[in-house]
């Protein structure tokens, strides 16, 4: 399995609509310590694109409540329980991993796993579509 490529058709995400601007999603699992790290990155995100960044986390609703909790992830969450179809369908291999999606619901950008610049260049980007002043994680 490889993970999806820029300029791919992005799958759909159950509960996660493509075309109204664009979305990042940070595929997650609560006991995964990078993740854990990361959560509260969520936060400048949030602050600088509402509601554009959408965690899918790879538990049930109640382990993804306290992973929010805990962590301090801001975004909203969506389920990817096994088999992981949604997971799968972009070729995920680890966690952390996000994916921008642009309006035109192609994949613009991905970053396997953590890397700060990545996630930086990812918000720059969705900040530059969205017409708002550029956050950083």
């Amino acid at each position: 399995m490889a993970l999806i490529e820029v300029g791919a058709k992005a799958p759909a995400v159950p509960g996660v609509a493509f075309g109204d601007g664009p979305v990042a999603l940070l595929f997650y699992k609560d006991s995964c310590p990078v993740c854990q790290m990361t959560a509260p990155l969520t936060a400048a995100f949030e602050a600088g694109a509402p509601g554009r960044l959408v965690g899918v986390g790879q538990d049930d609703e109640g382990r993804r409540a306290r992973f929010a909790s805990t962590y301090g992830f801001a975004s909203r969450s969506v389920g990817d329980l096994p088999p992981y179809d949604v997971s799968n369908a972009y070729g995920i291999v680890s966690v952390p991993t996000l994916v921008l999606v642009g309006r035109d619901g192609v994949v613009a950008d991905v970053s396997g796993a953590w890397d700060r610049s990545a996630w930086n260049r990812i918000g720059e980007a969705m900040a530059a579509d969205l017409g708002v002043p550029a956050f950083r994680s």
